[in-house]
């Protein structure tokens, strides 16, 4: 039994166990930038993009982005993604869950985070995104 409690014990201490949930603390909060359409004809809009990222209250291996178009200055809201981060390659894949078998993949560099929305299940690119994080003041 004590054995079986060491080898508990290592497994849970030891650092591959705290990489299992990778640091989303450089993600967390807010960004800021652009998201190009790449579909011409299509109804999709250039847009001035606000990405507002935060911990999953229910599971912590998962992050929530609430996405907002600017429109004259104000944030208006578009929708919300649902996360996966890994942080040790820094990429982040995300949906929102719709019927448009949306895809959307990130990978952030230090402040700044690139991305592409993928659609259908010939996938599509929909959309190029490069936002900035914003610093907290």
């Amino acid at each position: 039994m004590r054995l079986l409690r060491g080898i508990i014990a290592v497994f849970f201490l030891s650092p591959a166990w705290s990489q299992a949930v990778p640091s989303t603390g450089a993600v967390i909060g807010s960004w800021e930038g652009e998201s190009k359409c790449t579909v011409p004809n299509s109804p999709c809009h250039d847009e001035q993009a606000l990405y507002r990222i935060a911990a999953d209250k229910k599971n912590p291996a998962q992050l929530n982005i609430d996405g907002y178009k600017i429109v004259d200055g104000s944030p208006q809201f578009m929708g919300a993604l649902t996360c996966q981060y890994l942080g040790t390659q820094g990429q982040m894949s995300c949906t929102a869950n719709t019927g448009k078998q949306d895809d959307w993949e990130f990978h952030v560099t230090d402040d700044t985070m690139t991305g592409t929305l993928t659609i259908g299940a010939e996938k599509t690119l929909y959309r190029r995104i490069i936002v900035r994080k914003i610093k907290a003041n």
